[in-house]
């Protein structure tokens, strides 16, 4: 049998499908754009950004960082065990991922709620507009990570991955990319919304 081509020492290109870091660069380009944007208008409204800034949860902020975090080490885990032909146990860490990110979506969305509730929306502000566009972007990134995950698990705990399938790491590969990409931006984000004066 051949040996697949993400195992040879002499491969360079990145793990996962080409078009899936494609896809990555792509939304980490939109990402920086919105970030720039952000800087630039918090450059003109200093006062305005550094008091809205205190309204915000940063307990609430962190524990999305290490919840995120978390589960990328999960994710990385998972992508460990299969590259050892021990799908049982990627299975369990991509559970555990996927418990991870879906504490992510209960905190944020506790957050939004409480927002709304308070009467704050996308035109209370340019602080807030820029806050609920920034997060609800990033929450999307991650309900689609989720969605990847849960196919991701999926498909490990029917053996589709493994050293030795036809399939070898590459879907794995790819969707752990993009969840690491999702916890990245958050990393940026957080103190970048939340903390920075």
């Amino acid at each position: 049998m051949d040996t697949p081509a993400h195992t040879s020492p002499h491969n360079t290109a990145p793990p996962g499908d080409l078009a899936v870091w494609i896809f990555i660069l792509a939304e980490l380009l939109a990402f920086g754009v919105f970030f720039a944007a952000y800087a630039f208008t918090r450059a003109r409204h200093v006062a305005l950004f550094d008091a809205m800034q205190q309204t915000l949860d940063r307990h609430t902020g962190a524990l999305n960082t290490l919840l995120l975090i978390g589960g990328s080490w999960c994710v990385a885990r998972a992508v460990e065990a299969v590259e050892r032909d021990r799908s049982p146990t990627g299975f369990r860490w991509l559970l555990g991922a996927l418990a991870c990110g879906a504490g992510f979506v209960l905190v944020k969305g506790s957050e939004y709620l409480a927002a709304f509730s308070a009467g704050i929306n996308l035109s209370t502000n340019t602080f807030y507009m820029f806050y609920l566009s920034l997060t609800f972007f990033h929450f999307m990134h991650v309900l689609l990570g989720l969605v990847v995950l849960a196919i991701l698990a999926w498909q490990t705990r029917a053996g589709v991955y493994g050293p030795t399938r036809s399939h070898g790491l590459n879907g794995l590969e790819s969707g752990a990319a993009y969840w690491h990409m999702v916890d990245l931006v958050w990393i940026v984000l957080f103190p970048l919304v939340y903390v920075m004066h």
